[in-house]
């Protein structure tokens, strides 16, 4: 499926912006699952791009003004043409992190003895590095089950465990906890940005997901979308991964000025 996707984020400020340093996790990257044909991303100074230490492609901008040039608003807007493959088992390139490095624990989805006690009723505690995807499968939909979607009951910074014992969540929780259960019992996991495309489901269109490592020995992976408890197809747009939200949101800043700040953001997603 070719995939045309526009996402605006609009900020506004009740005081003169004096200075900020962006950082964008905006920008789709070839792979197994998807081919971007085109992308382009906007902001309001000069971008500068990167990769970070997950292989992300990075861009980041400074603003600096003062209360003479009453900057109120600015704008950051990416767009482009993404073609999905609907493959959700792929190897990790050699230059990526080792997969044992997605066993740490990290603060907003740290292993924990509930989530492995919960874990444990669908799959048992790795032994030999490997994983079976049914039985990750139903650990999936296991969470979405116990970490039911609704929207707006949850923040950036709710924790996996705080999530599971609320029994509600967004897309971001539901990766979260399913990550936080895979450590917990000794599988690798880690966190997925992207977008979704659903006519009826323009809630998800910014949504997120995980990757769990099926064999630790060959860099095998397994894209799994809890909160549809399957395996990751044509509709998903992958931007970024890394440890959890913190490491890879599509935006991450610090600002001077400004007052206070109102952030608008709109997604659309179309088939071309």
């Amino acid at each position: 499926m070719k995939l045309h996707v526009k996402h605006i984020t609009d900020y506004r400020y009740s005081e003169p912006l004096r200075y900020a340093l962006q950082t964008l996790w905006l920008t789709p990257a070839t792979g197994p699952a998807q081919t971007v044909k085109f992308w382009s991303l906007g902001a309001p100074e000069k971008l500068f791009a990167q990769h970070d230490a997950f292989g992300n492609a990075v861009s980041s901008y400074t603003f600096v003004g003062t209360d003479a040039d009453n900057v109120r608003w600015s704008l950051v807007n990416a767009a482009g043409d993404v073609e999905t493959l609907g493959i959700a088992v792929f190897t990790d390139a050699k230059d990526l992190p080792d997969p044992y490095f997605f066993l740490r624990a990290t603060h907003l989805a740290e292993p924990h003895f509930q989530l492995a006690e919960f874990g444990r009723r669908f799959i048992s505690a790795s032994s030999d590095g490997r994983a079976d995807l049914q039985a990750l499968l139903a650990l999936s939909a296991g969470v979405a089950a116990a970490v039911s979607y609704q929207k707006n009951s949850t923040n950036v910074t709710t924790t996996a465990l705080e999530a599971f014992n609320a029994g509600a969540g967004v897309c971001q929780d539901q990766a979260h906890v399913m990550v936080a259960m895979c450590r917990s019992l000794g599988y690798p996991a880690r966190y997925v940005s992207g977008y979704f495309y659903a006519a009826n489901e323009p809630d998800l269109a910014s949504h997120a997901w995980c990757d769990v490592c099926l064999d630790v020995h060959t860099r095998r992976w397994v894209s799994i979308d809890v909160t549809h408890s399957c395996l990751i197809d044509e509709r998903h747009v992958r931007l970024a991964m890394g440890t959890d939200y913190n490491a890879c949101p599509p935006i991450k800043g610090v600002r001077q000025g400004g007052g206070k700040e109102s952030m608008t953001v709109k997604i659309t997603i179309e088939p071309v």
